[in-house]
């Protein structure tokens, strides 16, 4: 949408879309685009307002720039703004308006099912009244048995109508709180974008634009601004999609996004990013070495010292407020009559004197000055006076003899009860009063301690270089009066979005999922996502599909037969493309059906990694073993234990397959007990690859390829000679 604008359109904030997101491991960069049209002959400054920002950005993330205009158009500042709105009833969400008729039907009913209940119990109270007996009658009156019956009978009858009606209600009012909860339920688990508020705090941006040069004609501008936000993050998962001979196949990656930010993300350019964006990359600064005569350090940039001489600037403005006259009012507080809550309900604040004397206003009176705060202060307590010590003197040592008592301290002159200027020298007379009895000052006290270190000039922080933030104080601000300081006003519903949105990263992982900073180690890298993703702000993971990976694939079957004789089939993948694939779990699917997931490892480019696909019942594996026991050497001192294992391979397969069978010799450290090992058919060799990141001693591998629809055997050997008076661990014939 484009719209046309003037000079300053800081009050109207311009339509604008979300454009693209950069999802970090913690957090997200977002650009919104917005478009107007400049008005014809502008020159000079112009201020536009963007919208729908949410209230969790950083304020010193906000960056603006110009992506088409008039030459020489840039952004010259960016300050946010927050804004208060109120929603009409017909704006509401739709989620929040069934609610509300879901809860007000609720409440509709419960009133119901309360007047109901009230008539059955006035029905249930209705009873014969018998009548008096007179005084001159000798006998009591006969009851009247018929009225009687046909009023219980009436009540009987009422009673089973309106039980009827009510327990109809009950399961009205049951149906319907249900349906109440399940619409807050509904509400609730909604994206966090969707506002229900009656009246919402939403968050805008005010760019300043410069044009150096006045436009002949109306020409169209496209602003992007750029903010930081919290609450987003992302964990890479794949899909490894195999054909049935497990020969070619694709790897698609995804990536389980969650982001609670304040406003959902439709249709943007998405991009994964594996950096930190709380990580300082600051430059270090490095200070030359020189040989000569030490120099002070230079002052920081932009900033320097207050100037000399303030105080004085504020004279005028003291004396002036120190002939003010006092202003009395017409109400007496009785003693202890004035308290918190009375002056609060008045909304009257005065400061009562604490002394009496001449020269003060009447007795029971009390003063006003609008200078002075709204709510006085409490007199500050009278400090002990410190123990004397004479100078050289030692401070006493625990459970030596106790110091000798003070010297008697001079009475405190008669305060005389008078009105206290706001000015400089009431401010001076009333501390000098009060420092009466206090402590001594600090440098006293610190008095033959060591120097404090030179720490160089002070440095600013942050919040004191952004200068469009900072506030000049008022003469009421005794402490830093002309001087400036940062203004500190933090907005609450701000903070509570950003508190909202910090509850991502305490989010379960997916299974076999991995946090990006841990797979990806010291490098970082950027995944551009190939199509517009839409993301909801509800706190929960989204899959979306990134790109799909270039790999090579070469199939392998597993068996270790001593452990078990099932045959796993595996894929060896190879990563051929650019980048690097970050650790997550991997749906694998063979033919066009879901085997399992499994969890992939980091693959660098060019990196070889394998991953099962799951047992194969095609490939079958029967293990035997048989074990000779002999005597040999000088007097038959040595038993020989000849051991022969065979493994019998059936490839029920209709193609050519690769077999990597998995067997393992026996191993000692004894000097005495020697291990031969036997020519095996086929040849087996050392098995060097890490098996779970070790070194598996003793293992031996058969690799070989198996033609389809065939079968082979394997057979090793080798021996164990031990001392006669020896024996292997679990018995000589465990094999």
């Amino acid at each position: 949408m484009v719209v046309a604008v003037e000079s300053d359109v800081s009050g109207r904030a311009l339509e604008s879309v979300l454009d693209a997101v950069v999802v970090y491991a913690r957090g997200a960069v977002c650009t919104r685009r917005a478009r107007f049209v400049l008005p014809a002959g502008h020159r000079g400054e112009l201020r536009i307002r963007v919208g729908d920002v949410p209230l969790s950005a950083s304020a010193p993330s906000l960056r603006g720039s110009i992506v088409s205009g008039p030459a020489g158009l840039r952004v010259a500042d960016v300050r946010p703004r927050i804004e208060a709105v109120v929603v009409e009833a017909a704006d509401l969400p739709r989620l929040r308006r069934i609610r509300d008729e879901a809860f007000e039907a609720a409440a509709k009913l419960t009133a119901r099912r309360k007047r109901l209940a009230a008539d059955i119990d006035t029905v249930a109270a209705l009873r014969a009244v018998p009548a008096k007996p007179r005084r001159e009658d000798p006998y009591p009156r006969p009851a009247a048995v018929e009225p009687v019956l046909a009023l219980a009978a009436f009540v009987a009858d009422r009673l089973d109508v309106l039980h009827g009606r009510l327990q109809a209600l009950d399961e009205e009012c049951r149906r319907a709180d249900h349906e109440a909860q399940v619409a807050a339920h509904r509400l609730q688990e909604a994206s966090g974008a969707l506002r229900t508020e009656q009246s919402r705090t939403t968050g805008a941006a005010v760019l300043t634009l410069d044009l150096p040069d006045a436009v002949q004609d109306a020409a169209d501008v496209v602003v992007d601004l750029e903010y930081q936000v919290p609450g987003a993050c992302w964990v890479p998962m794949y899909q490894l999609r195999l054909d049935t001979a497990m020969t070619s196949g694709t790897l698609v990656m995804r990536a389980a996004v969650a982001q609670r930010t304040g406003e959902d993300w439709s249709a943007v350019r998405l991009a994964l990013s594996t950096a930190d964006l709380d990580r300082r990359t600051d430059l270090p600064e490095l200070r030359s070495l020189r040989i000569g005569r030490r120099q002070a350090a230079p002052a920081p940039s932009g900033w320097r010292e207050p100037p000399v001489g303030l105080d004085e600037l504020f004279g005028g403005y003291d004396t002036a407020a120190a002939k003010r006259p006092p202003r009395y009012s017409g109400v007496a507080l009785a003693a202890g009559a004035a308290d918190s809550e009375d002056l609060y309900r008045t909304g009257t604040f005065a400061a009562v004197p604490a002394f009496g004397g001449p020269g003060g206003p009447p007795d029971g009176a009390y003063w006003q000055d609008e200078q002075r705060s709204p709510i006085p202060p409490p007199a500050p307590m009278m400090a002990m006076p410190p123990m004397p010590i004479a100078p050289g003197s030692a401070m006493p040592q625990p459970g030596g003899a106790p110091p000798p008592p003070p010297a008697q301290a001079a009475p405190a002159p008669r305060m005389a009860r008078r009105r206290a200027a706001p000015g400089a020298a009431a401010r001076a007379e009333a501390a000098d009063t009060m420092a009466y009895g206090g402590a001594p000052p600090l440098a006293e006290l610190s008095a033959g301690f060591a120097p404090e270190p030179d720490l160089g000039p002070p440095t600013p922080g942050a919040d004191l270089l952004d200068y469009a933030g900072l506030v000049l104080a008022g003469p009421d601000e005794p402490a830093g009066r002309g001087k400036l300081r940062a203004s500190g006003g933090a907005d609450l519903a701000a903070e509570e979005y950003r508190r909202r949105a910090a509850s991502v990263s305490y989010l379960p992982l997916p299974a076999h999922a991995v946090l990006v900073r841990t797979s990806a180690g010291s490098y970082d890298y950027r995944f551009e996502v190939a199509a517009p993703a839409d993301v909801e702000a509800d706190g929960a993971w989204h899959t979306v599909p990134v790109c799909t990976v270039e790999v090579g694939l070469e199939p392998q079957f597993v068996c270790v037969p001593s452990i078990d004789e099932s045959v796993f089939g595996t894929v060896h993948v190879t990563n051929a493309s650019p980048h690097a694939l970050l650790a997550g779990p991997a749906d694998v699917s063979v033919g066009g059906e879901f085997l399992t997931t499994v969890p992939l490892p980091t693959l660098a480019p060019g990196e070889r990694q394998r991953v099962g696909v799951g047992v194969v019942e095609s490939v079958q594996v029967a293990r035997r073993t048989h074990m000779r026991e002999s005597t040999a050497g000088l007097g038959n001192r040595t038993t020989v234990l000849d051991h022969r294992v065979e493994i019998d391979l059936a490839n029920h397969l209709s193609r050519e397959i690769a077999v990597e069978v998995l067997e393992r010799v026996p191993v000692s450290d004894e000097k005495d007990v020697r291990i031969d090992e036997h020519a095996a058919e086929p040849a087996w060799a050392v098995d060097d690859e890490l098996r779970d990141g070790r070194l598996v001693r003793g293992a031996r591998v058969w690799r070989l390829r198996l033609p389809a629809n065939s079968t082979r055997t394997l057979v090793g050997r080798y021996e164990i000679r031990i001392p006669a008076g020896k024996a292997v661990v679990g018995g000589n014939r465990r094999a």
